[in-house]
């Protein structure tokens, strides 16, 4: 089963979208952890290794992503994590998505994306490195 934990890093009040990605991953059958509102960087790398997760979904709509998901990012490098899909959801300038790629997330999905195509997205990951030289 697909492990995923969504996150809500930083003062970002607003879970909404959070709530409807987790609610789409679990009845596509994946296993969700969501971690609520306010999460510094620390608590979610710790909550995703700790929770053997295949998939971290941040979502962020403060504006706050510049800094909060490079310092995920370089956590999860820090301890060794190379293997997980590291996805960002919310309302991300155009501008600052190569910034976001090159800071290690995988993909970014921006508000009006098909849950879906969401779902689909994570399958084919998860699917492709499991089928991999192990």
């Amino acid at each position: 089963m697909i492990r995923v934990l969504v996150a809500k890093p930083g003062l970002d009040g607003h879970d909404r979208g959070a709530k409807v990605i987790a609610r789409a991953l679990r009845d596509a059958g994946m296993e969700v952890i969501y971690t609520g509102l306010h999460q510094t960087p620390d608590q979610i790398v710790d909550a995703a290794i700790s929770e053997d997760v295949d998939v971290l979904a941040i979502s962020i709509l403060s504006g706050a992503h510049p800094t909060l998901v490079p310092r995920i990012t370089s956590l999860l490098r820090e301890n060794g994590v190379d293997d997980m899909l590291v996805l960002l959801g919310g309302i991300i300038p155009d501008d600052d998505i190569p910034l976001m790629l090159e800071a290690g997330v995988h993909q970014v999905f921006g508000p009006g994306t098909d849950t879906g195509d969401i779902v689909e997205y994570i399958r084919q990951y998860v699917g492709e490195r499991s089928n991999g030289p192990k």
